[in-house]
């Protein structure tokens, strides 16, 4: 098993840590894919768009061929979240990891390191409007290279924000994440996050497709005692 390392990000690894996340969010488009064929309204697609073809036409060439265009749409159709969360993530804080992370106060960015490369990445930032008495921070872009999986680099990582937020006296650290990706999922439960939200991605797209989100919260005591 490979050794790592975990330590905070540099500029210089800022290429590797782009493309690490944009292929592990890809990575559940197959996973996207299935559930949307499980969906009724997809199955009855599938099955009432080509039998009326074959009824009106009478052609069994014209309805496979109709099958096959429509599996190809709901491929495309299985990307587009992904797609879209990457392409906004590029546009706002993975823009400059620096400027959105490292340079404001009570957030960072960590990466795993094996072999000289970057092989996983984290990083967590202060929630804008918390819960009336708490101090949260939100943990975003946990990602982990697929041939380096299974070595507990993942925990590693979440762990890395969870003693970050006990050092700066933070109250809970919270996440999204969704129902497709359920390798995180049973994750984060296993280090004790609770499941505390669930809500329908905004957009068109999220409604056809079916894609919800989990709300995480993971309790922490305050660091500091308060002085009497």
């Amino acid at each position: 098993m490979a050794s790592y390392h975990i330590r905070q990000f540099q500029e210089r690894d800022y290429k590797e840590v782009v493309d690490l996340f944009s292929m592990g969010m890809e990575e559940h488009i197959p996973a996207t894919f299935r559930h949307l064929l499980k969906l009724p309204r997809t199955l009855l697609l599938l099955t009432g768009v080509p039998l009326t073809i074959v009824l009106v036409s009478g052609s069994l060439l014209l309805a496979v061929v109709c099958i096959i265009i429509l599996l190809l749409f709901l491929w495309f159709l299985a990307g587009q979240p992904w797609k879209h969360h990457v392409s906004m993530c590029l546009q706002t804080d993975m823009a400059d990891i620096t400027k959105s992370y490292l340079s404001v106060s009570g957030a960072g960015f960590w990466v795993a390191e094996s072999g000289g490369q970057v092989v996983g990445s984290v990083a967590a930032r202060p929630v804008k409007d918390p819960p009336l008495g708490r101090k949260q921070l939100q943990l975003f872009r946990l990602s982990v290279s697929s041939q380096h999986r299974g070595q507990g680099i993942a925990k590693a990582l979440v762990r890395t924000v969870l003693q970050f937020a006990r050092d700066q006296g933070y109250s809970d650290v919270v996440l999204e994440t969704s129902v497709i990706q359920q390798g995180a999922v049973s994750l984060y439960e296993s280090m004790g996050f609770q499941r505390t939200g669930l809500f329908l991605l905004d957009g068109i797209v999220g409604r056809v497709v079916d894609f919800f989100v989990f709300r995480f919260t993971y309790p922490l005591p305050f660091a500091q005692e308060p002085k009497l």
